[in-house]
This record gives structure tokens, C-alpha cells and sequence, in this order.
């Protein structure tokens, strides 16, 4: 595991230890003393990333639209992805405006806006690596993937995806970054890599002499803001903005510009993987 992984994985623990008791700042909390705290994180294309030392992404571009649109300032941090959700747990932000993967896991802590895109997690593999030609190939191979990530949190549905082709997950690699984890796919330390199909489909596009595309690992899931748990009215206040988006043709606009495709028929309230309603 390299430092960075390391620290990322030093940093996912502290926060884990955490209690998330701290009340969670209200919409009228946020009315009252005139701003609101969002956090983004910096290496998560398309999504959200770095170019030019100015940050740059679809999160990014919604981020300047809420603060023309919200009645109030809205104040962003730009953190390692590993902070950030925990951030929002433990008061230090109000919303994770960031494409986090809705699961089972983060919904206890968590409360979702809206859907900004689909989520579910692919392989990717080195571009001509012949001993991949589908799921049941990839039993016993080495898997990285982003410490803290929603996938490494599905990992036991993806052993038992495995095991239902006679193979058993094999050896996982956590990296603080997913450009990391690519870097060590291309030079072939590892065997594949999960993520998300939107930022795999993104890689492929930018590197197609250096990757491809595999198939779903786990159910259909989504990307969404999040803001602590039972903070609903700000919950809603941000499905207010998001809802604006769709209507006047924003969001398919932003959509298609970063991820290439848009996706239109995305649920309009917070699914659980497999398109399960979130109880309340």
C-alpha cells in the first residue's frame, strides 16, 4: 500500500471513531447566520477535480448555480474524499456537495437529496488484458479501489457475484485516489479496478490505448449530495435547487457536457442500491 494510501486509511479510521451526535445545522440555523458550509473534493472526474489549480467539474458547475440561486452565501471546502462525508456526520459541514454513492451504510447517517447521476460500480481492466473477457475472470485477480468509497463498502456482494462463477474475490488494494489506483492498473501492480460507470466510462474516453470497460459488479446505485441525518428540510431545500435544474434543462446540459450521455430518467427522491425506497 503506498503512503498516501496509508494516510487515507489512518484517515478513515479517526473519523469512523467519531460519534456523529453533534445537532445538525438547520435551514433556518443556516437562514440565521447568513451562510451555508458545502464541502467538494478535488480529484473525482468528472465529477469534481483540479485543472489549472481551479477547481473544475460537474459538481463544480452546480456548485456556482446554488450560490447564484440560494437566498444566502454558500461558503465551499475542497477536502480529500476521505473527510468529507464524516465532515457533514460530525457538524463540520452541511452538505456533501459531492457525487457520494447512496448504500445502505451511509443512510444511517445520512440523509440524500436527488439522484445527479447513476452509480453503479464496473470493472475496468488494461486495455488488451485477454485473461479478463468477463466477471467470471476476475476470481483470485488483485482489485484496487478508492479507501473510503461506497464499492469497498459492497465488497462481500461482490465476492458472492465471484463465488456464483466458482471464483473467490481476491487480493484488494485501497488507494487514497482513484487516478492512483489507474496509474497502478496501467503499469500492472494490480488486475482491475471498480468505480463508478460515469467516471469509468470518463476514463476510457480520455485513455482508450490504456483501459476498458467490464461489466456491473453490483446492482444499480446513484451519486447524490448528502446532508447529516434527519436534516431534512435542508434535504429539501437542496431537491428545491436540484428539481430547477431538470425543469429548465441545466442538468441534462451539464450532464452530457461531463459525462458525455445524460440520464433523464434518474429517480427524483434518494434510492438505496437496486432502486429500494429509503425508510423513513
Amino acid at each position: 500500500m503506498s503512503r498516501r494510501a496509508f494516510a487515507a486509511v489512518a484517515i478513515a479510521t479517526a473519523f469512523a471513531g467519531i460519534p456523529g451526535s453533534a445537532r445538525a445545522t438547520t435551514l433556518a440555523d443556516i437562514r440565521r447566520r447568513g451562510h451555508m458550509l458545502v464541502a467538494t473534493e478535488d480529484n473525482y472526474p468528472p465529477f469534481e477535480s483540479m485543472q489549472n489549480n481551479q477547481p473544475a467539474g460537474f459538481d463544480h458547475d452546480l456548485y456556482r448555480l446554488l450560490r447564484q440561486w440560494a437566498p444566502f452565501e454558500v461558503r465551499q471546502t475542497i477536502i480529500p474524499f476521505q473527510g468529507l462525508l464524516a465532515g457533514v456526520i460530525t457538524g463540520q459541514f452541511d452538505v456533501a456537495l459531492t457525487a457520494a454513492v447512496i448504500t445502505d451504510q451511509r443512510a444511517q447517517q445520512l440523509d440524500f437529496a436527488m439522484p445527479i447521476a447513476e452509480a453503479t460500480h464496473f470493472y475496468v481492466k488494461r486495455k488488451g488484458d485477454n485473461r479478463i473477457r468477463s466477471v467470471r475472470d476476475l476470481g483470485g485477480l488483485t482489485v484496487g479501489l478508492q479507501q473510503g468509497s461506497s464499492i469497498q463498502q459492497r465488497l462481500p456482494q461482490v465476492d458472492q457475484l465471484l463465488q456464483s462463477h466458482g471464483g473467490r474475490l481476491g487480493r484488494v488494494v485501497a488507494y487514497a485516489s482513484y487516478p492512483e489506483a489507474f496509474q497502478d492498473l496501467a503499469i500492472g501492480r494490480i488486475d482491475y479496478v471498480l468505480h463508478s460507470v460515469v467516471a469509468l466510462a470518463d476514463l476510457v474516453r480520455r485513455r482508450p490505448n490504456d483501459f476498458e470497460m467490464g461489466e456491473a459488479v453490483v446492482p444499480v446505485s446513484y451519486h447524490a449530495w448528502a446532508v447529516k441525518k434527519g436534516n431534512r428540510e435542508l434535504r429539501d431545500f437542496l431537491n428545491q435547487f436540484l428539481t430547477e435544474q431538470w425543469n429548465n434543462g441545466t442538468m441534462v446540459r451539464l450532464q452530457e457536457q461531463w459525462f458525455g450521455r445524460a440520464f433523464p430518467n434518474l429517480p427524483r427522491a434518494a434510492m438505496l442500491p437496486g432502486n429500494r425506497p429509503i425508510p423513513d
